[in-house]
């Protein structure tokens, strides 16, 4: 197990990496008021773990993105109000993305904020969202639109969750290792080595690692967004997020790569990435994708796109590969990004 300490002005947060960093953690909450937020799919595998570990304080979602709402926000905080939680309580976030993000801002929210564990249980968790403090909940159709920046105080990333994974939560997070590769040239050379294995458990455990203490650098340079640096980890995200709300059945992960695989086409067509990396690069998104995305209907996705709270601007903003760990933000009008997703759908093999 290794151990990162992401530095931020409002929280030092240590995130554990590594087989054996649950149990590592678990005896340090001993004697804590514990509150879990879980949902049905991780709390039918690991009831008995976390009742045994945390106690029978637990909220219980359903599992999926639509659970996501300020309806069960609410439902959580009046849960804590009623389970008698103190201000020196702590939240476990014991799940998925979905659930660290609104167990997370429950946690920023009750009694002006309250101390909180991420458990991330999936692949894409581990990776990319329990880590940095970003905490939110969709509403009206945009996603994340409700939130708060709020760092957890410790991060527990242990590949043991990973063998109850199916495959498609799996490719899932190789959505965001991608993106990562795309961002940094060490986590690229080594996708580009694996290949033809990147779902082996040592090379994710491994893998894990430097993802989290590539973003952990990142964030310790921009916690709010507000340098510019922590924009970088968007890449793939702003189609990805259009094309997650229009297609509705599919996982984020996925949709990440969907966007990258569109939005580097949008740089190939702009003259800012090419050559042997831009086909390399188009070979790792389609090998964990397994075929070319397609769109039925660009113009609806584009129109989703708008609405992306990234876009500071009448502009769509994207981030987009340039060269081996280079990326950069281009913005570009909604009647050229239609042009542009419309174009990468017909060459993928199908839209309009």
């Amino acid at each position: 197990m290794r151990e990162i300490v992401l530095k931020t002005p409002s929280c030092d947060s240590v995130i554990y990496c590594g087989a054996g960093a649950f149990d590592e953690y678990a005896p340090s909450v001993a004697g804590e008021q514990l509150f879990v937020v879980t949902d049905t799919n991780v709390y039918e595998l690991y009831e008995k773990l976390i009742k045994k570990t945390f106690g029978e304080k637990i909220f219980v979602l359903e599992a999926g993105e639509e659970s996501k709402n300020p309806e069960n926000l609410l439902k959580i905080l009046r849960a804590m109000l009623d389970g008698g939680m103190r201000r020196n309580c702590r939240v476990i976030a014991f799940g998925g993305g979905v659930v660290g993000d609104i167990a997370g801002l429950a946690a920023s929210l009750y009694m002006r904020g309250v101390r909180l564990t991420q458990v991330p249980t999936t692949l894409l968790a581990q990776v990319d969202s329990s880590v940095g403090g970003k905490t939110a909940v969709d509403m009206g159709g945009v996603k994340n639109i409700l939130g708060a920046f709020y760092q957890p105080e410790k991060v527990v990333c242990d590949p043991r969750f990973l063998d109850t994974l199916p495959e498609r939560e799996i490719k899932c997070g190789l959505g965001e290792i991608v993106k990562y590769g795309a961002l940094d040239g060490n986590i690229y050379s080594k996708l580009m080595d694996n290949a033809g294995n990147l779902a082996a458990r040592s090379f994710l455990e491994d893998i894990i690692y430097d993802c989290v203490a590539y973003k952990a650098e990142v964030v310790k340079k921009d916690e709010r967004d507000l340098s510019g640096a922590r924009k970088a980890l968007n890449l793939g995200h702003t189609t990805g997020h259009a094309f997650e709300l229009y297609y509705g059945g599919k996982s984020h992960g996925e949709c990440v790569l969907i966007g990258a695989y569109y939005e580097l086409y949008i740089a190939r067509k702009y003259g800012i990435c090419g050559g042997y990396y831009a086909d390399n690069l188009e070979k790792l998104i389609l090998g964990v994708l397994k075929a070319k995305p397609v769109c039925a209907d660009a113009d609806k996705a584009a129109q989703i796109a708008v609405h992306d709270k990234k876009n500071d601007d009448e502009n769509i903003s994207l981030i987009v590969p340039e060269r081996e760990g280079v990326c950069r933000e281009i913005k570009i009008g909604l009647t050229e990004y239609k042009t542009l997703l419309a174009e990468c759908a017909r060459a993928a093999g199908g839209g309009k």
